[in-house]
């Protein structure tokens, strides 16, 4: 199609044609369900939604309580609908969030986090040091069997700032153009946990977890185990290439499918007050927690629950 136009007899609009791969004004697709799968009203507790596509506020579950089976049902219901659900002033002992989290199974722990009271518990104490900030990503997708979702609960919060921010990886998929779409199909991708952690992990630290955690690939594009959407699933703190590309093939394709997740129709932003928690779907968000609250602290606690390997 030409880049040209006349309007009437007048004179020709100038050509002026955009780079290929960035990213473009206009409408953009926002479903936030699976094609096909009704949008059924919740009947054990309130939610009230922070985005088109991506969060909701639950109120009505008490987190520092067993889940009776329905309610466990419907909070599943909710989190693959809305991807990541906030749970205001709950305040749960670290006994009480691990609890929870076995609702959805095992646990997990990453050896490369400080640990909280509890072992299976990891703790985020910061102030001004550099941490696992400032960046989009999804948890350990250095793993073979990366995390199925992750409860953090907020000890304590700084005056302003802190703020933490998700995005939905199928609005991501939806929304690339289908020849992009067309020459993922099948591609894989190498993960490694290096990038990631040496930002700010002392070189000595990180070489003993080498043999421990070897690059792994993953399909570029995931099918979700449980609503079988397709999701993007590379990240900039843990994806290195694309398997079987030219180096700068796969770093200009990379760079097109990071930026997905800076499109702010994808995202949802949380606030966060002493005491609430979040509740995310790793399969199928990436998050940002923002560091813009140096000198002050900020203590979060996270329980990670174990997944299954990505196809």
């Amino acid at each position: 199609m030409s880049l040209t136009a006349s309007i009437g007899s007048g004179p020709a609009l100038r050509v002026s044609p955009l780079p290929p791969d960035g990213l473009y004004e206009g409408p953009r697709e926002l479903r936030r369900l699976a094609p096909g799968q009704p949008d059924r009203p919740y009947t054990l507790f309130d939610v009230a939604p922070l985005g088109a596509v991506i969060g909701a506020e639950i109120s009505g579950v008490d987190l520092t309580r067993p889940l009776t089976p329905a309610v466990r049902e419907e909070l599943d219901r909710a989190l693959l609908e809305w991807k990541v659900l906030f749970f205001r002033g709950q305040h749960p002992s670290s006994a009480e969030q691990r609890a929870f989290a076995l609702n959805w199974g095992e646990l997990e722990t990453n050896p490369l986090l400080a640990a909280g009271d509890d072992p299976q518990v990891a703790r985020f104490d910061r102030s001004s040091t550099p941490s696992f900030e400032n960046v989009w990503h999804t948890d350990v997708t250095f793993r073979e069997r990366p995390a199925l979702g992750a409860v953090l609960h907020l000890r304590e919060v700084p005056p302003y700032g802190g703020d933490t921010m998700w995005a939905d990886m199928a609005a991501a998929y939806d929304n690339l153009a289908p020849e992009v779409k067309a020459r993922l199909e099948g591609a894989r991708a190498v993960h490694d946990f290096v990038p990631g952690f040496a930002r700010f992990t002392p070189r000595e630290r990180l070489v003993p977890f080498q043999d421990r955690f070897p690059p792994v690939e993953h399909p570029v594009v995931r099918t979700h185990p449980a609503t079988g959407r397709r999701m993007l699933f590379v990240n900039t703190s843990f994806t290195t290439r694309i398997v079987g590309w030219d180096r700068g093939e796969s770093d200009r394709m990379l760079r097109l499918l990071f930026q997905q997740a800076h499109v702010p129709e994808f995202q949802v932003r949380f606030t966060w007050s002493a005491g609430d928690v979040a509740f995310w779907d790793n399969r199928a968000t990436q998050h940002y927690a923002v560091n813009d609250y140096a000198p002050h602290r900020r203590v979060a606690e996270r329980v990670a629950v174990a997944g299954d390997r990505p196809y």
